[in-house]
């Protein structure tokens, strides 16, 4: 699509703006990224996002789109030409979005509870999201990616387990992941970081560790307030 201008807002270490980047990049989309410090918020945008005021926010030819799982499907909308996100076929569709939600409403809040808690809390959180991730493994039985043959919409939703899960796992000293109890889970992951999409994007993983665990460390201490 000729005379177009995309920008994408966001944050570095931000797995929810890397998955636009992800979806961008299958898709061949040119696009501007502009950095955003969130501690001192550009006035663009908190024009374009002022309900959340966060990233990623993706701006086509003007128009602001927020929220990533909706800006995924935006983006499968409007640049149809390569690399489908999602299937074609209504029911497989349908079913696809489901586990996508899933994977963002059950399996990342878990890891976000793994992070935030030490002790027993910890112990349970950790289990939470074995029982979770088992759960999502069993939409991968029989494909390599969740999308298949190729990555779509549900593997770039949980594209933070290969990503940012072993950080977590380091971070507070428990195995979450193995061959024996999730060895799909845990060869996708593979799979996943192999992708030169991935290879390409992955913010420095120093820095991202560092942010993660002064994420921990914060909330941490807020609880023993």
């Amino acid at each position: 699509m000729a005379n177009e201008e995309v920008k994408l807002y966001g944050m570095t270490l931000s797995p929810f703006v890397l998955r636009v980047e992800w979806a961008l990049k299958l898709k061949h989309v040119e696009y501007k990224y502009v950095n955003e410090d969130l501690k001192n918020k550009s006035p663009q945008l908190l024009q374009y996002n002022p309900v959340h005021k966060q990233v990623p926010v993706l701006v086509h030819n003007g128009k602001p789109i927020c929220e990533s799982t909706i800006i995924l499907e935006y983006i499968d909308e409007v640049w149809k030409n390569s690399c489908p996100l999602l299937p074609l076929d209504p029911h497989e569709k349908a079913v696809a979005r489901f586990w996508a939600k899933f994977a963002e409403e059950k399996c990342l809040h878990s890891s976000f509870d793994v992070m935030s808690n030490a002790g027993e809390e910890l112990k349970k959180a950790v289990e939470e999201l074995k029982k979770n991730l088992k759960t999502l493994e069993g939409y991968l039985e029989g494909k390599k990616f969740f999308g298949g043959d190729i990555i779509g919409l549900v593997d770039i939703v949980a594209g933070w387990i290969p990503c940012w899960l072993p950080m977590i796992e380091e971070l507070v000293g428990v195995t979450i992941v193995n061959e024996e109890h999730l060895p799909l889970i845990k060869a996708w992951m593979h799979d996943v970081l192999e992708l030169d999409v991935v290879k390409e994007t992955m913010p420095p993983l120093d820095k991202t560790a560092a942010h993660m665990k002064a994420i921990r460390e914060n909330v941490l201490a807020a609880k023993s307030i």
